[in-house]
């Protein structure tokens, strides 16, 4: 029985499948670490708007407070806006690492499935040799016994039936010929 090409369709699709659900993680989590990093630099915008305030306060610049001070209000409006999404990325994001494993995991049972029946195949190719190996040492036998005479037997093929025969009982070994 050899494996189908359905099996092999089967595997294949499952090969795509694993592909396109790699790739929608990547680009969820390249979204999820732009987001990040968004969040990074308005957190350092953030940063930047508080020192500018208090450099400010030194200088008596009035323009650089409230500057500072938009800076600040402006980073907090953006990282609040931030953070929901990055909370909805990382949802998605697990949501397609699991989507990516099950397609994995689908992916190795069709090659699972594949292997043991290439293997069951192979065991019955071994099993059909075997058996035209016996059958044709069997009609060898039986020849040689037609052969010797139209009295002889013919062969039996099994161990019992093959011991049985007088031809092919050897005698015990002698004592040189063990250790030879």
């Amino acid at each position: 029985m050899a494996v189908s090409l359905a099996l092999r369709r089967l595997l294949r699709i499952r090969e795509l499948e694993e592909e396109q659900g790699r790739l929608a993680l990547e680009s969820a989590l390249s979204e999820l670490h732009r987001l990040e990093h968004a969040l990074v630099a308005t957190v350092e915008r953030k940063h930047r708007g508080r020192s500018l305030v208090q450099s400010s306060a030194q200088t008596n610049q009035l323009t650089d407070r409230i500057a500072g001070l938009e800076e600040t209000r402006s980073a907090s409006l953006h990282a609040t806006a931030l953070e929901p999404r990055i909370d909805g990325m990382g949802v998605e994001v697990t949501d397609r690492r699991q989507e990516f494993l099950l397609k994995r995991v689908e992916r190795r049972q069709a090659e699972t499935l594949i292997a043991e029946t290439e293997a069951q195949e192979a065991i019955e190719n071994g099993r059909r040799g075997q058996q035209s190996l016996d059958d044709w040492y069997s009609s060898q036998l039986y020849r040689v016994g037609n052969n010797e005479g139209a009295d002889a037997e013919p062969a039996i093929s099994t161990a019992r039936g093959f011991a049985a025969q007088t031809n092919a009982v050897s005698p015990p070994a002698t004592e040189k010929e063990k250790c030879a």
